[in-house]
């Protein structure tokens, strides 16, 4: 794409903190000092009080910021379910987790850095007017100074679109170890799958050269966005993680969290 600006620094997210109990999901101390910026879950689609206080804490050992990753109450589905809730069961689910994750940062003197809906309440949000509108509201309530993650693009959303309206920075994302259908959506899965590290790169590099990344079907799909998302639930998270940092270094820009790369 020839109107494409290669971007001079790159953020790499992660959700991440995404066990329960004595169930370990994800190389969490493996992966924090691979990434920029952490999206920890808030014990609805996954983690607990002492893995979310534990991830926090590796957070601030790494220089990482961190924003709340909340979900749908489904443990054993793992958020991945959709899950048909009215506008003010939304926001408040919302709350519930954002205010959660907050009290352990304060606990340590961090700020929340953002807010990053989860799995399939992420695809509610995208496609529900009234929920999406809701979730803003309650994301603005309780933190009018946190920035907002979305999968790019950003536009057509109304929790976008709001939260934009009421000063929120929205970030575009984009993920490397997921796959594209043509229509742009992501494929979301019921249970990660191990990821083609070279595609993975791959697709980093394309989408910093040429502003696209490639759907299933071969389609270059234009995007704009200032995040790279991994997960660290995949069997293969941190090779992903390094490939990626190699990808964005190998393609002249810096890795720094958003708003620390000036």
């Amino acid at each position: 794409m020839t109107d494409h600006q290669a971007l001079r620094s790159v953020d790499i997210n992660c959700d991440i903190g995404e066990g329960f109990g004595n169930w370990t999901m994800g190389a969490d101390a493996e992966i924090m000092p691979l990434i920029t910026t952490a999206n920890v879950a808030c014990g609805f689609h996954a983690g607990d009080p002492v893995i979310m206080g534990r991830t926090v804490e590796l957070a601030d050992q790494h220089g990482v910021v961190v924003g709340a990753h909340p979900g749908y109450q489904d443990l054993m589905g793992f958020g991945r379910r959709p899950i048909p809730l009215a506008p003010e069961e939304i926001a408040a689910i919302v709350t519930y987790q954002v205010g959660a994750l907050t009290g352990f940062l304060r606990a340590r003197d961090m700020p929340l850095n953002h807010v990053k809906p989860h799995g399939a309440l992420y695809a509610y949000l995208r496609d529900n007017a009234e929920a999406g509108a809701a979730a803003a509201g309650a994301v603005h309530r309780l933190a009018p100074e946190a920035k907002v993650y979305w999968p790019a693009p950003t536009t057509g959303a109304v929790f976008c679109e709001e939260l934009a309206e009421l000063g929120h920075e929205v970030i575009g994302e984009i993920y490397p170890d997921l796959s594209y259908s043509p229509d742009g959506h992501l494929v979301i899965q019921k249970q990660k799958l191990r990821t083609d590290v070279a595609f993975a790169a791959s697709q980093v590099k394309r989408f910093l050269t040429e502003g696209v990344v490639e759907a299933e079907d071969g389609t270059l799909l234009p995007r704009e966005a200032r995040s790279v998302c991994i997960h660290s639930d995949g069997p293969n998270a941190v090779d992903v993680a390094l490939a990626v940092r190699t990808a964005i270094t190998e393609s002249g820009a810096t890795i720094a969290a958003v708003g620390t790369d000036a």
